[in-house]
């Protein structure tokens, strides 16, 4: 008899008819006259209920099995009728006619019933998928993909692959896998103890990519608006529940646009993304707001409330100091030319404006090489910065910015990360001879600033973050199916 997944059975209203659902045992009681066996097969985070009469319903499959075999992790298929349920919380169950076992879970099945650590689970990381947790986390993660690409198809933009081989850094941070099918025993070196790359597969060495926006750019100034969406590496030794060594990111790359277009294409497609999983996801996401975060819900219904709050970095570290003056602590220092931390993107998103945050216009010092650089303040009004008296609203820079439109959300701090990008060949070459950088990597990239070169701009996604948000899971690891992290690479 074909398969009817459980999330169709549950819309049915065909009572009296007879259906086969197949799936994995997530609870099954006992009593003298009947049996009730909770089944989901992944396709909703609800399960069907299989009532089973222990002496009229007969059970196949695994040699000498039984009924009272059937416990929390076996897979069976169960055969029955259709009828509306006289219980409370479901509207139809299944009264089953057969049942057939296709695999038994002993007392050791780690995903038991009783609540487990998520350090527990991701040591059993093959079988914590099968959860409820984990189910409803994965199927937004689908929907979450499938926002992007619908969001970026109905706007105009063109799917571009980016290598995931490199020979360039994008971010120039250094902390890159290698690729080489070198034997690392026996390492050829010249007389500088530099390692010769001449016999290596690629004749060069090669790296797994932290990003395809320098591809991404070359795609946009061809086809006007591009997005790339897939894994990126960073061999990074952070062990936090924000980092992960293998991640996916979201980078669209536009020609012809501004910092001001910028900012509303961010805005814009983040909305969009939380839309679609509060149309798409609602049973799922009312069981996270249940039993993860109980402000789920309504920090994402507040994201489509009102526009977001956009504000300078010279303007945040005003507002920043005046909270340390009120007597504010944090962890981390905030003065103008820092690097901000989580700490302070989310004080000014969570506590000081209650709303997510655009940020622009950051240190040139701490961006990327390729970011255009804003025009210089007049000196007068530059050295007005540092005064106490300066207001947060109209403070002028200290120090050269760049047209940078970082998104900081709630729960997250960073979640985007975009700029405009400096088209001038010049200006470009300046700021990488000033940084020391070496060229000989980014000869393609360079080409683009000398032949047709136009106005751009673009952001990165990390896509792992939005589903962090989406989903209020507080840990990174917990919302991509395998995590690798440092010393963790077992699945």
């Amino acid at each position: 008899m074909e398969r009817t997944k459980i999330i169709d059975v549950l819309k049915s209203t065909a009572y009296g008819s007879e259906v086969c659902v197949k799936g994995w045992v997530r609870t099954h009681r006992s009593s003298k006259a009947v049996d009730f066996i909770a089944l989901n097969d992944g396709s909703t985070i609800k399960n069907v209920q299989i009532v089973v009469d222990p002496e009229a319903c007969p059970v196949c499959g695994v040699a000498n099995a039984t009924l009272k075999d059937v416990t929390t992790g076996a897979c069976i298929c169960a055969v029955g009728t259709l009828v509306e349920s006289q219980g409370a919380g479901q509207t139809s169950e299944i009264q089953a006619t057969s049942i057939e076992i296709y695999g038994l879970c002993g007392n050791d099945y780690p995903m038991q019933k009783k609540g487990q650590s998520f350090e527990v689970m991701r040591k059993n990381a093959h079988m914590r998928l099968r959860t409820n947790t984990f189910g409803a986390v994965m199927r937004i993660r689908h929907n979450m993909a499938m926002a992007i690409h619908t969001y970026f198809h109905e706007h105009g933009f063109f799917y571009f692959h980016t290598p995931l081989i490199t020979a360039s850094d994008c971010e120039g941070a250094g902390n890159m896998f290698q690729v080489t099918t070198k034997n690392l025993y026996d390492l050829k070196k010249d007389e500088q103890g530099k390692i010769i790359y001449d016999d290596d597969f690629f004749g060069e060495q090669t790296s797994l990519t932290v990003s395809g926006q320098l591809e991404g750019e070359l795609g946009a100034t061809a086809l006007g608006a591009i997005y790339t969406f897939g894994p990126t590496f960073r061999a990074e030794n952070s062990n936090t529940p924000r980092h992960l060594a293998e991640f996916w990111m979201i980078e669209p790359e536009v020609a012809f646009l501004d910092q001001q277009g910028l900012m509303d294409l961010e805005e814009d497609f983040i909305k969009y993304c939380v839309k679609w999983a509060l149309d798409n996801c609602a049973d799922d996401l009312q069981f996270l707001n249940q039993m993860i975060d109980k402000t789920l819900i309504q920090r994402l219904e507040g994201v489509l409330k009102d526009s977001f709050v956009r504000l300078t970095y010279t303007e945040g570290i005003d507002i920043l100091q005046q909270a340390i003056r009120d007597g504010r602590k944090f962890e981390f220092p905030c003065q103008w030319g820092d690097d901000l931390a989580s700490e302070h993107e989310r004080y000014l998103v969570e506590e000081h404006f209650r709303k997510p945050v655009i940020m622009t216009d950051y240190p040139s010092a701490i961006k990327a090489f390729y970011m255009k650089q804003n025009p210089a303040a007049p000196a007068s009004a530059a050295s007005m910065a540092s005064s106490a008296s300066v207001g947060y609203r109209g403070i002028v820079a200290p120090a050269p910015t760049m047209q940078g439109t970082d998104v900081l959300f709630p729960q997250i701090g960073e979640i985007i990360g975009g700029s405009v990008r400096e088209e001038n060949y010049d200006k470009l070459m300046a700021e990488i001879n000033h940084r020391e950088m070496e060229t000989d990597k980014l000869w393609w990239y360079l080409d683009t600033r000398r032949w047709g070169t136009c106005p751009h701009a673009g952001f990165g996604l990390g896509f792992e973050r939005l589903i962090l948000f989406v989903t209020g899971m507080q840990n990174i690891r917990d919302v991509i199916p395998f995590p690798r992290t440092p010393k963790s690479a077992e699945f």
